[in-house]
């Protein structure tokens, strides 16, 4: 690979980390009332359930069951949470491939200069498409949390 080759793809990686860490605050701003949702009110009701569950008079496995019954919202919203953000990310994965596929394809044509503008572009693109998606999956995530704001 020549120099000029190698700077311009190490120009392109350092843009694509940016803008990587751009969707990744973006995402963590628009998601804060879930996972507060999630590692506050859910948690303190979950311990505040738990805690009702210690009687004396119970014997160890219906304290057991009784603590197992409660964490149940906690590990069902974890659980959707974590599947809507791996859901979100697998699409942003797929579109920045399409991407990383055309600019391979325009290195291997030898047209360097354009395929480095349309890699950013592309980039740019996918990141904004997804990104417009986000405040609908967090929306589905609050309707289905019941969160009210």
């Amino acid at each position: 690979m020549d120099h000029i080759g190698a700077a311009e793809e190490q120009i392109v990686s350092e843009r694509l980390r940016r803008k990587l860490e751009e969707v990744n605050a973006a995402a963590q701003a628009q998601l804060s009332p879930v996972q507060d949702h999630i590692n506050f009110t859910l948690q303190q009701a979950y311990f505040k359930c738990a805690y009702e569950c210690f009687d004396r008079r119970r014997k160890q496995e219906e304290i057991s069951n009784c603590v197992e019954h409660c964490s149940v919202p906690v590990v069902k919203s974890q659980q959707h949470f974590e599947n809507e953000m791996a859901q979100f990310q697998e699409r942003l994965n797929r579109s920045l491939m399409v991407c990383q596929d055309k600019f391979e394809a325009a290195k291997l044509q030898k047209i360097r200069p354009e395929a480095v503008n349309e890699m950013e572009s592309c980039v740019h693109k996918a990141i904004e498409e997804n990104l417009n998606t986000l405040p609908h999956v967090v929306q589905r995530m609050k309707t289905a949390f019941n969160i009210t704001n």
